[in-house]
């Protein structure tokens, strides 16, 4: 039982590094939506393209005239 509960410990640390690495990387997609955005407002249409490649959904106001 003592083997499992030190399994289980181990287990929980591999997941909060996961964790820790998932939400920076969250922070740095963020952060290039963030510059594609800025980018965006000076290049115009084309800039939009780049948003959605990424695969999500960006609501800016670019965005607006989409079918």
């Amino acid at each position: 039982q003592e083997e499992a509960l030190k399994q289980h410990k181990k287990q929980a640390k591999e997941m909060d590094e996961e964790d820790k690495a998932f939400k920076q990387k969250q922070k740095e997609e963020q952060k290039k939506l963030e510059e594609l955005k800025a980018k965006a407002v000076g290049k115009g249409p084309l800039a939009t393209g780049e948003i959605k490649k990424s695969g999500k959904k960006v609501s800016c106001s670019l965005c607006n005239d989409d079918p």
